[in-house]
């Protein structure tokens, strides 16, 4: 499962997000909003940047909506139908 950390109304995490659906990616959403996940974030990546990405199965962590867009597309593109 991959768990994408977001916050409202960031276009960045609207650009990740548009290419999870691409691809048809579901993910873990975690919303910065609530203040235990801005904590688990920082303490996770060590900012509170987003958006952030993890990807467990692949043990990848990473921000920046450009290199995450890129990884999923290398990573994930098979998915798409």
């Amino acid at each position: 499962m991959l768990t994408l950390y977001v916050k409202d109304g960031c276009p960045f995490c609207a650009k990740v997000l548009a290419v999870g659906r691409e691809l048809g990616i579901a993910f873990d959403e975690r919303n910065i909003a609530d203040p235990s996940v801005a904590a688990e974030l920082v303490a996770r990546g060590g900012k509170r940047q987003v958006p952030y990405l993890v990807d467990a199965a692949r043990d990848t962590e990473m921000y920046e909506s450009d290199d995450i867009a890129r990884y999923l597309r290398e990573h994930y593109a098979e998915r798409v139908v």
